[in-house]
């Protein structure tokens, strides 16, 4: 009887694989590595890189830009323990952060549920929301500057009802200060996140939410029982885009509006490594405290990155 033939081309090897497969798949993997390169370098030139030079820097004695660095060992981390100004910056830092992403979240949430049931007028309604997003970080400043300055637009408004027992320098009184960044965070993101919130709900069918109205369900219910369950990961995708942008970027409107005063009263670990690095020129210490800034923002992703995760 003939032995069968097998073309060199195709014969298998070991493992019953032919060799042509084996040639397209590494063909594959070579094109998907050449493709991804320019995104890898990306992410080392400008993400990795960085990141492991603040490290560095943050064991050196550099007293400003154009001095010479010498090595100090953990003398920034020791002197960053003893520093009250820290510690003050810290706890503004954790303020701000848990009342923004806590109050921000579900009330933008609730506002983008709403949006998606198109009431009379929503188009207009996402224009206004949106308009926030439009004015840049300065703008913003001025505009609140002048809502609370001592004689500006809240406190007029607080003496013509009769409550001038209410009135203060809302932007030099410790006790208001952080108030006062916290509100205009508040004011310049709940509007663009609940559009967020809005266009990703529109995925959500409607035959859920009317097998849920047949049950009895009221508009709550469908919102918290419903909804958000089914994009529960996106929400979490938010939540940590927006404490990443609460805890890094608080420094612009710190820096506008109070300067981290009086005292430290609305002083910002953010705000406090561009102060340490720019004003007081010890930029040893400043990415001391932006090494502290990176682990928090690590741990505070990881937590919310499984608190809030799609469960199906």
């Amino acid at each position: 009887m003939s032995q069968p033939i097998v073309s060199p081309i195709t014969s298998p090897r070991r493992g019953g694989r032919p060799r042509n497969a084996l040639g397209k798949e590494a063909g594959r993997r070579l094109s998907l590595t050449l493709m991804t390169a320019p995104a890898l370098l990306w992410y080392l030139f400008f993400m990795l890189i960085p990141a492991v030079s603040m490290v560095v820097v943050s064991f050196l004695d550099w007293p400003g830009l154009l001095a010479t660095p010498s090595f100090s060992g953990f003398a920034n981390y020791e002197k960053l323990v003893a520093d009250p100004e820290f510690w003050a910056a810290a706890r503004n830092t954790l303020v701000h952060v848990v009342v923004v992403v806590g109050v921000m979240i579900p009330v933008s949430f609730m506002l983008g549920y709403y949006l998606n049931m198109k009431p009379r007028g929503h188009r207009v309604l996402r224009i206004l929301f949106f308009v926030p997003a439009l004015l840049s970080v300065s703008a913003r400043a001025m505009v609140f500057f002048g809502v609370f300055a001592p004689g500006g637009f809240l406190n007029g408004v607080l003496r013509t009802v009769g409550l001038d027992s209410l009135t203060t320098a809302w932007l030099a009184n410790p006790e208001t200060t952080l108030g006062v960044v916290i509100f205009v965070d508040l004011w310049g993101g709940i509007g663009f996140t609940a559009i967020l919130f809005a266009a990703r709900l529109t995925s959500v069918s409607p035959e859920i939410y009317e097998a849920a109205e047949l049950d009895g369900a009221t508009h709550w219910r469908k919102m918290w029982g419903v909804a958000f369950p089914v994009v529960k990961g996106y929400v979490g995708v938010v939540t940590m885009l927006q404490f990443l942008w609460t805890l890094f970027y608080s420094a612009t409107t710190v820096l506008l509006l109070t300067k981290g005063g009086p005292g430290t009263s609305s002083t910002t670990l953010s705000f406090m490594v561009y102060q340490q690095a720019f004003i007081e020129s010890d930029i040893g210490y400043s990415q001391a405290i932006g090494v502290v800034l990176f682990v928090a923002g690590l741990v505070g992703m990881i937590v919310i990155s499984r608190s809030i995760r799609q469960n199906f």
